[in-house]
C-alpha cells in the first residue's frame, strides 16, 4: 500500500511539473490537492498550491492556505502573502508583511516600491526604485525605470516637488507619458503636450508590429494619452476641443475604471451648472467598483467635491448637505466642504446662516481662514453691509497690505464716504512697507497714491507729509514738488515760496517749441491771438469791441471784406432777433402718401370717430396698428395666437386716427 502510494505521489509530482511548465495551473491544482490528501503537511505541495492559486487569481484562497498552515510554511511564503494582500487592496497589511520579512529579496523590494506608491509615500518609493535600478541588471530594468518616472510625475503633480533630472530615457511611450505628467505638474503645458504627441507616435509604432493588435486595441491603449491631452487643452481654455476628446475616450469604454472616472469628472467640471443632465450620466462612471484603489487621494477628493456641487446645481439640497458634511468629517480643516455648504445656504436665501457657518470655521481653522473670510466679505456686500465687509477684509493678515486689498478697501470706504477709514488703510499699509521694504517701488507707489487720494478729497495738510517723503526720495521730481507747493500754498505761504525756489527756471523748462508751427498744425482749428492783418487788410473794428478776436483758420468761399459780418451769425436761426418763423400756407393735399393703398378721399370713411357704430376693421398689412405676422429681416416669425373673446370672435384694434399736419399714414 505504501509502495503503491509512493508511486502514485511520484506520478502526481510529474504531472505538477509538466503543468507548471505549460502554464496549466488549474490542472496542477488538482494534482496538488491529491498530493495533500496523502500528506496534508507537505510544505512543498502547500507552497506550490499557493503559487498556483496566485497564478489563477484566487488571492483570498491562497491567503487562507497560508494563514491556515502558517507554522508549516513559515517565512517561505512571505512574498506570496504580501502580494496577495496587495492585490486584495490590503496595502497596510502588505507593508507590515514585507517589513517583517527576515531578508529583503529583490522581488520583495519590487513589491515594496509598489506598496509605497499606493500609500503615496513617494520619497521613500523613489529611493527604493533608484536603489533597484543601480544594483540590478535583468530584463526588468525598463519596467523599473518606468515606475521611477511615474513616482517623479506623482511628486510633481501632487506634492508640487521640483522635477529632478534622473537621466531616464524616453525610448518607450510609457516613459514619455510619465515625463509629460511631470511637466504638467510644473505648469509647462506646451512642453507636456508635445511629449504626449511623442508618446502617441511611439505607441502606434510599437503596436503596429503586432499583427494580432487591431486599430480598436491601439485606440484603447491611446485612451490615457488622449485624456491627458484633453486635460491640457482644458487648462489652456480650449474647452470645446477638450470636451470632444474626452467624449471620444468615453465612447471607447476602456477597461481602466480610474481613467473613465477621471475623464467623466473632467467633463463635469466643463459643464459646471450647465448641461446637468449629461453631468448626471457621467457621474455614474465615477462610482464604478474599484475606483478608490486606482486614483490618488486628491483625485478622489476632487470627484467627491464635484458630486456635491452637482447635487447643488440640480437642486438636490439634502444630497448636497449630506455629501458636503461627509467631506467635512473626512477633512475637518479643508475649507471647500464648508464653502459648498455656504453656497447651498445662499441658494436658499439664508445668507446670515451662511456667514455664521463661515465665521465658525474661520475661528476653528485660522490657518485656512483667508479664502473663507473673502467669501464672508462677498456675502456682506451682497447684503449691502459694506462696512462689515471692510472689517472682515482688514482682518485677513495674509492679504492685509497687498496692493489689491488696499485698492479694494479704499474703493469701498470711498463708496461709503468714509474718507478717514480709507486714509487709515493707506496709513497702515505705508507703515508696513516702511518697516519691511523702505524705499521700495511698492512703498513709494503706495505713498504717491495716498497723497493723490488726500489731495483729491481736500486733505492737503495730511498730504504734505506724503509729498515731502516722495520729494526727498527724488528731488528732481518736478511734478511732486508742484503738488507740494500747491498744498503748502493753502497752509503755509512762506513755506510754499521757499519751496518754489527749487522749481527750475522757465528757460530750463522750455522745450524749444516752435509756436508758429504749433499754431499752423492740423489740430489748431481756432487760435486765440491779437488782431492782425488778414490777406493784407485789417478787419473793420466794431464799436465797443476789444482788441482780441478769433481768427478762423480758413475763410468761407463767399467772404466779402467790404461787407460787415452778421453779428448774430453764431446764434441758431430760431434765436436771432430777425427770425419770424415759417409762413403757414394752405395745406396741399397729400397724394400717394400714407399707408399703402390709402386715398385722401377715403379719410372720412376710415375715421373711427365718424363710424363709431360700424364694426371694427382689420388692420392692413404693414400698418402701425395691430400685430403683423409678416416675415422679418431675421427670418420667419411664427404667428402669435390671440386670446378669443367671450363671443368666440377675434377682436382687433381699430386704425388710429390720422394726426393733423402729418405726412399721412396711420
Amino acid at each position: 500500500m505504501a509502495s503503491g502510494g509512493g508511486v502514485a505521489v511520484a506520478s502526481l509530482w510529474t504531472e505538477v511539473n509538466r503543468c507548471g511548465q505549460s502554464g496549466d495551473y488549474t490542472r496542477a491544482l488538482k494534482a496538488l490537492t491529491k498530493i495533500l490528501h496523502e500528506n496534508r503537511d507537505d510544505v512543498t505541495a502547500l507552497h506550490c498550491k499557493v503559487v498556483c492559486l496566485v497564478q489563477t487569481g484566487s488571492f483570498k484562497e491562497a491567503l487562507n492556505v497560508m494563514n491556515t498552515h502558517s507554522k508549516s510554511l513559515g517565512s517561505d511564503v512571505v512574498f506570496e502573502k504580501a502580494y496577495c494582500e496587495y492585490r486584495l487592496n490590503r496595502v497596510e497589511s502588505s507593508l507590515k508583511t514585507i517589513e517583517s520579512a527576515p531578508e529583503q529579496t529583490d522581488k520583495l523590494k519590487e513589491l515594496y516600491g509598489q506598496v509605497l506608491y499606493r500609500l503615496e509615500r513617494y520619497e521613500e518609493c523613489r529611493s527604493v526604485y533608484t536603489d533597484l535600478i543601480r544594483n540590478s541588471q535583468d530584463e526588468y530594468e525598463e519596467e523599473r525605470k518606468t515606475n521611477l518616472a511615474a513616482v517623479v510625475a506623482a511628486m510633481s503633480q501632487w506634492e508640487k516637488a521640483s522635477m529632478e533630472d534622473l537621466g531616464l530615457p524616453e525610448s518607450t511611450y510609457e516613459l514619455c507619458y510619465n515625463t509629460a505628467c511631470a511637466l504638467i505638474g510644473q505648469g509647462q503645458l506646451t512642453e507636456a503636450f508635445n511629449k504626449l504627441r511623442q508618446a502617441e507616435e511611439l505607441c502606434r509604432v510599437s503596436l503596429a508590429d503586432d499583427s494580432d493588435v487591431t486599430e480598436e486595441d491601439i485606440e484603447s491603449e491611446l485612451a490615457v494619452i488622449h485624456s491627458q491631452m484633453a486635460y491640457i487643452m482644458q487648462l489652456q481654455g480650449r474647452t470645446d476641443e477638450a470636451l470632444q476628446l474626452y467624449n471620444q475616450v468615453i465612447k471607447l469604454k476602456p477597461s481602466d475604471v480610474g481613467l473613465l472616472a477621471v475623464t467623466a469628472n473632467n467633463i463635469i467640471t466643463i459643464n459646471k451648472d450647465q448641461n446637468v443632465f449629461d453631468s448626471k450620466k457621467k457621474v455614474k462612471l465615477t462610482n464604478a467598483e474599484g475606483v478608490e484603489y486606482k486614483l490618488a487621494r486628491k483625485q478622489l477628493q476632487a470627484i467627491e467635491f464635484n458630486k456635491a456641487l452637482l447635487a447643488m446645481y440640480t437642486n438636490q439640497a439634502d444630497q448636497c448637505r449630506k455629501l458636503s458634511s461627509s467631506l467635512h468629517s473626512q477633512n475637518p480643516s479643508h475649507p471647500r466642504p464648508v464653502l459648498i455648504q455656504a453656497a447651498q445656504l445662499c441658494r436658499e436665501k439664508q445668507h446670515s446662516r451662511a456667514i455664521e457657518l463661515l465665521q465658525q470655521f474661520s475661528d476653528q481653522n485660522p490657518e485656512s481662514a483667508s479664502c473663507i473670510k473673502l467669501t464672508m466679505a462677498q456675502l456682506y456686500l451682497v447684503q449691502g453691509h459694506v462696512t462689515k465687509a471692510c472689517d472682515v477684509l482688514r482682518s485677513i493678515e495674509a492679504f492685509r497690505h497687498k496692493a489689491g486689498m488696499v485698492s479694494a478697501l479704499v474703493a469701498l470706504y470711498s463708496h461709503e464716504e468714509d474718507i478717514d477709514g480709507a486714509i487709515d488703510v493707506f496709513k497702515q499699509a505705508i507703515e508696513h512697507f516702511q518697516s519691511e521694504q523702505p524705499g521700495s517701488a511698492a512703498h513709494l507707489a503706495l505713498v504717491r497714491e495716498a497723497a493723490n487720494f488726500k489731495l483729491k478729497h481736500g486733505r492737503k495738510k495730511e498730504a504734505i507729509s506724503d509729498l515731502e517723503q516722495l520729494w526727498k526720495q527724488n528731488t528732481k521730481d518736478v511734478h511732486t514738488l508742484a503738488q507740494l507747493i500747491s498744498a503748502y500754498s493753502l497752509v503755509d505761504t512762506n513755506k510754499a515760496k521757499s519751496l518754489s525756489k527749487h522749481l527750475p527756471s522757465a528757460e530750463t523748462m522750455s522745450f524749444n517749441v516752435d509756436v508758429d508751427e504749433l499754431e499752423n498744425s492740423h489740430g489748431a482749428t481756432f487760435v486765440r491771438k491779437k488782431a492782425g492783418k488778414v490777406v493784407g487788410e485789417s478787419l473793420p473794428k466794431e464799436p465797443g469791441s476789444d482788441c482780441t478776436i478769433f481768427l478762423l483758420g480758413k475763410l468761407p468761399k463767399n467772404y466779402d471784406p467790404n461787407v460787415t459780418p452778421d453779428p448774430e451769425r453764431w446764434l441758431p436761426m430760431r434765436e436771432r432777433s430777425y427770425y419770424r418763423g415759417k409762413k403757414k400756407g394752405k395745406k396741399k393735399e397729400q397724394i400717394g402718401k400714407g399707408t399703402q393703398g390709402a386715398m385722401a378721399g377715403a379719410s372720412a370713411e376710415l375715421d373711427a370717430s365718424k363710424t363709431a357704430s360700424s364694426p371694427p376693421t382689420s388692420p392692413r398689412p404693414g400698418s402701425a396698428s395691430g400685430s403683423s405676422t409678416a416675415p422679418s429681416s431675421s427670418g420667419v416669425v411664427p404667428p402669435r395666437q390671440q386670446k378669443p373673446s367671450s363671443s368666440g370672435a377675434t377682436r382687433k384694434k381699430a386704425p388710429q386716427k390720422k394726426k393733423k399736419g402729418g405726412k399721412g399714414g396711420w
